[in-house]
């Protein structure tokens, strides 16, 4: 069987945490920032983990993560 690809623009933006849980970064941090306040932009740099329902699908484009 042939090797799988993995989706690179995944890849970026997902990792696979060792207890089998999917890391993302928190949306909102790229630009427009004077208007958000110091804590919600502090709050925003701490990552979070994937929603339930996404998680087969992105493991699906990760296969060897």
């Amino acid at each position: 069987m042939p090797k799988l690809k993995t989706r690179k623009a995944v890849a970026k933006r997902f990792k696979i945490t060792k207890t089998g849980k999917i890391k993302r970064t928190q949306a909102g941090r790229s630009h427009i920032l004077t208007k958000k306040t110091r804590a919600r932009k502090r709050r925003l740099r701490r990552g979070t983990l994937v929603s339930s329902s996404f998680v087969k699908r992105i493991k699906r484009q990760l296969p060897y993560g």
